[in-house]
């Protein structure tokens, strides 16, 4: 498979979808294993010649390799995606891969926290120790504006005001979005920034990253995990808790509020309302429970 025409696919997406990181790193490995296939069945270098039957081949293919249907679906994605490129830069004439149907998948209800749940994750944190004031506030703000764990670990110091409580979020696609901070997040941000993270930063040279590990380098999303599997386990909450269980619990709340789903879509930074719109299932199956455990007519 030629490589510079993927490059300039990715690049394409990149540049005129603003496709997130995350999404072309997928795809250029999803592209990468359909080149292993075409290898196999000497059609690397003749992809007008792949056809509907092929492209079948590669669907029990990857069906062999017992991935997730989720997975699946993106990688037919990915292959429908760079035939559609290959047709517009008038490489191709057909798009086989558009009689493929992808996998359905199956709607898993996002897993939040309560708010009791929340209150005792975000106490758990060890506040007399820089690390665990540094915690607390990436917890207290994951919290209280809904952003992705990706969001909060690139964030620099110039991109916040404490005191105004606003933060400049470069998102998904690099578009940017304001997010409002809480009392409770302002308060632990302030605590981080002059006690924790001087401390943290050391005498390593002055970094812009506003959450550092000590010795003062950027803190990476797998530190955040880890150090939120121990906070859980500290805070005697038995659910698996990830940084985007605090993200769905953000906006699980916020409806149940009273927040209206346009606005909870703002500030999640989606950019389909039909995305926001599983969390109106969680709050439904949650007055549906409580409503079939207290009411004595429910069952």
């Amino acid at each position: 498979m030629d490589q510079v025409l993927i490059k300039n696919f990715i690049n394409f997406l990149k540049e005129e979808k603003n496709y997130s990181d995350h999404t072309l790193s997928a795809y250029h490995e999803d592209l990468h294993d359909l080149d292993h296939f075409l290898t196999k069945h000497n059609l690397n270098n003749s992809w007008s010649k792949l056809n509907y039957n092929h492209c079948l081949q590669y669907l029990f293919f990857l069906d062999k390799k017992k991935l997730s249907r989720r997975s699946i679906a993106r990688k037919i994605s990915a292959c429908r995606s760079f035939w559609k490129y290959l047709i517009r830069q008038k490489i191709l004439n057909d798009n086989p891969w558009d009689k493929i149907s992808t996998p359905k998948l199956n709607k898993t209800l996002p897993t939040f926290l309560t708010i009791e749940e929340m209150k005792k994750l975000l106490a758990a944190p060890d506040t007399q120790k820089a690390q665990g004031l540094r915690d607390r506030s990436l917890l207290e703000l994951i919290y209280a504006t809904g952003i992705r764990v990706s969001e909060a670990v690139q964030l620099n110091i110039n991109d916040i005001d404490v005191r105004s409580g606003e933060i400049l979020i470069l998102g998904k696609g690099n578009k940017e979005r304001i997010v409002l901070l809480g009392k409770y997040a302002q308060t632990a941000l302030q605590e981080y920034l002059l006690h924790g993270r001087p401390l943290l930063l050391g005498r390593k040279e002055k970094t812009k990253a506003l959450f550092i590990n000590k010795g003062g380098t950027r803190l990476a999303q797998r530190s955040v995990q880890r150090a939120l599997i121990q906070i859980t386990l500290k805070a005697g909450i038995e659910k698996k808790v990830t940084p985007h269980v605090l993200r769905h619990s953000f906006a699980t709340h916020l409806l149940e509020g009273g927040a209206d789903l346009r606005s909870v879509q703002e500030l999640l930074g989606h950019t389909s309302l039909s995305t926001t719109q599983v969390y109106t299932n969680v709050t439904k199956e949650r007055i549906k429970k409580i409503f079939d455990t207290t009411h004595p007519r429910a069952k």
